[in-house]
C-alpha cells in the first residue's frame, strides 16, 4: 500500500495530530496488516461500515475506488451493497449504488 499523506495534505496545519493518526496509524499501521486481513477484505469492510453510517461522500467514493483497485468486481460490489441494505437501510443502499455505478462505469 502506498504511503498515505491525505491527512497531512488536507489537515496538517489545522489538525496535525489527527493528520498524523490518519496517515501513520490508520493507513500506516492498521491497513498495513495484510497478513491478518487482505486489502481486498479491508476494502469490503470499510465500504460496508461507511455505507451503514450513511456517509455517501468523497470518502465513500475513495473507498469504492480502493475496493475496485484491490480486486472487488462490480458484480461483487452490487452484492455487497444489496446484502448490506437489509442491515444498514434501503435509502443508504440507493445512495451507495448511485456512487458505485459511477465508480464502476468503465466495467
Amino acid at each position: 500500500m502506498a504511503k498515505q499523506t491525505a491527512g497531512r495534505d488536507q489537515l496538517g496545519e489545522f489538525a496535525p495530530k489527527f493528520a498524523e493518526l490518519n496517515d501513520d496509524v490508520l493507513f500506516g499501521q492498521v491497513w498495513a496488516r495484510e497478513k491478518e486481513l487482505s486489502l481486498r477484505d479491508r476494502c469490503i469492510v470499510t465500504v460496508t461500515a461507511i455505507m451503514s453510517q450513511g456517509l455517501i461522500d468523497n470518502a465513500f467514493k475513495y473507498h469504492l475506488m480502493n475496493a475496485k483497485k484491490n480486486g472487488v468486481t462490480a458484480e461483487e460490489m452490487a452484492e455487497i451493497i444489496t446484502h448490506a441494505a437489509f442491515y444498514s437501510g434501503w435509502p443508504k443502499a440507493w445512495a451507495a449504488f448511485n456512487m458505485a455505478k459511477e465508480v464502476y462505469k468503465e466495467d
